[in-house]
């Protein structure tokens, strides 16, 4: 079977997913509904997962759920944090952009860490440079200036898990 055609039927099958999870509707209709979506999905996008062959490994799934922990832990620390920044009567921000360098090479891998650092809040992922493997990203209070602190302060959390999950 073709990469392209793998890739359709696995984004057909997770855009289903998503859609039964999302209504949480078990009826006939929601599911035809969600057929639908899954089709239309997995036509305009249906080729974008799967772009190489690459052998199926039981330690990428375990490190995917340690990623999922670690992402919900990290989120969870954060929203504590913006709701400590809000609540507190000074307003105690320090705001800037920051540069993450990264070893990350593959698109996939890329996006999965620009989205995880852009889904917890107090940062915002403005831009990534990929021929210097640098993500430019926006911290509502800036701890570090030196970009290796930063590095690791805010791309470390999940860098190590998505190479081990993508690279």
């Amino acid at each position: 079977m073709k990469t392209e055609t793998k890739s359709r039927i696995v984004v057909f099958f997770l855009s289903l997913l998503v859609w039964i999870f999302i209504t949480m509707v078990f009826s006939i209709s929601s599911l035809i509904a969600g057929i639908i979506i899954a089709l239309i999905t997995t036509i305009f996008a249906g080729e974008m997962l799967i772009v190489t062959e690459r052998k199926f490994r039981l330690k990428r799934v375990w490190y995917t759920i340690e990623y999922f922990i670690k992402f919900i832990w990290e989120l969870m620390k954060a929203n504590l944090h913006v709701a400590y920044i809000v609540i507190h009567p000074l307003l105690p921000i320090k705001p800037g952009i920051i540069k993450v360098r990264t070893k990350l090479k593959r698109d996939s891998a890329l996006t999965m860490l620009a989205n995880s650092i852009t889904l917890t809040p107090g940062t915002l992922t403005v831009d990534i440079d990929v021929d210097n493997q640098v993500l430019y990203v926006h911290w509502i209070y800036v701890k570090f200036t030196d970009i290796d602190q930063t590095t690791e302060y805010v791309g470390g959390r999940f860098e190590k898990l998505l190479e081990e999950i993508f690279e």
